[in-house]
C-alpha cells in the first residue's frame, strides 16, 4: 500500500513539475531501534517490510528511480555504539543498507542529521556516511560517484552560532564541500575556518540575536 501510494503521489508530482527543473526528493522514515533483532518489528509495524530474509528498501528505491526522485535518509550522524544497548539500535547498519539499496536501484541518495549535533565526532560520522564508504565495497555502477548527492544540516538555532560550535561548523562545511577527494590537511582547513569565523563574526552575532527568543 505504501509503495502504491508513493507511485500515485510521485506520478502527480512529476506531471506538475516536469520540465521546470525541480528535483523531487522523498524522505523515508528511519526506524533504527530494534534493527538488531531478528524480527525488525518496529519497521514492520510502520509498513516497512524489512526482515532478515527480505530487503524492504530496494522496492522503495526502485519506485523512486522509476519516478526520477531522490531518496532522502536521515540519522547519518549517528553511530551504533552511541545508542542505548537495550534498544538494539543500529543506525549505521541501516544507513548502509539503504545506501546499498539506492546503489542497486541507481537512485541518488541524500542525507541529513536526525539530532542537533555540534561536535566534531558527529561531523566526522556525517563525512564518513556521506562519502558512501560501504565497508570497502567498490562495486558501484559505472559512472557512480559514490557520494551522497545532497546533505541537509539540522538545525539553525542560537546554539549553532556559539563561538566554538560555529568554528567547528565552518570547518565541517568546508570539508563537506571538498568531498572525499579533498587534498587539504586538517590544519589548513582549520586556518581557513578561523579566517571565515573572524570575517563573519558581525553577521553571526546579528543572526544569533535574531534567533534568540
Amino acid at each position: 500500500m505504501l509503495l502504491n501510494h508513493g507511485e500515485r503521489i510521485l506520478s502527480s508530482a512529476q506531471s506538475i513539475f516536469e520540465g521546470t527543473g525541480v528535483k523531487i526528493s522523498v524522505k523515508a522514515a528511519v526506524i533504527h531501534w530494534h534493527y538488531g533483532t531478528r524480527s525488525h518489528a518496529p519497521e514492520l509495524t510502520a509498513g516497512y517490510y524489512n526482515t532478515r530474509f527480505r530487503d524492504g528498501y530496494i522496492p522503495i528505491a526502485r519506485m523512486l528511480a522509476r519516478n526520477g526522485a531522490i531518496l532522502n535518509f536521515t540519522c547519518i550522524e549517528m553511530r551504533d555504539h552511541e545508542q542505548p544497548q537495550y534498544a538494539l539500535c543500529a543506525p549505521e547498519k541501516l544507513v548502509r543498507q539503504v545506501a546499498l539499496a539506492s546503489r542497486e536501484a541507481n537512485v541518488p541518495l541524500a542525507g541529513e542529521n536526525a539530532l542537533p549535533r555540534y561536535d566534531e565526532y558527529a561531523h566526522e560520522q556525517i563525512l564518513h556516511s556521506s562519502s558512501l564508504n560501504l565497508g570497502g565495497d567498490n562495486e558501484g555502477k559505472k559512472g557512480d560517484e559514490q557520494e551522497m548527492c545532497a546533505f541537509t544540516y539540522l538545525r539553525m538555532n542560537p546554539q549553532l552560532f556559539q563561538d566554538d560550535n560555529w568554528r567547528k561548523f565552518v570547518g565541517f562545511v568546508k570539508r563537506m564541500r571538498e568531498g572525499k577527494n579533498g587534498n587539504e590537511c586538517w590544519e589548513q582547513v582549520e586556518r581557513e575556518a578561523e579566517h571565515f569565523v573572524y570575517v563573519s563574526q558581525p553577521l553571526v552575532q546579528e543572526t544569533a540575536v535574531a534567533l534568540s527568543p
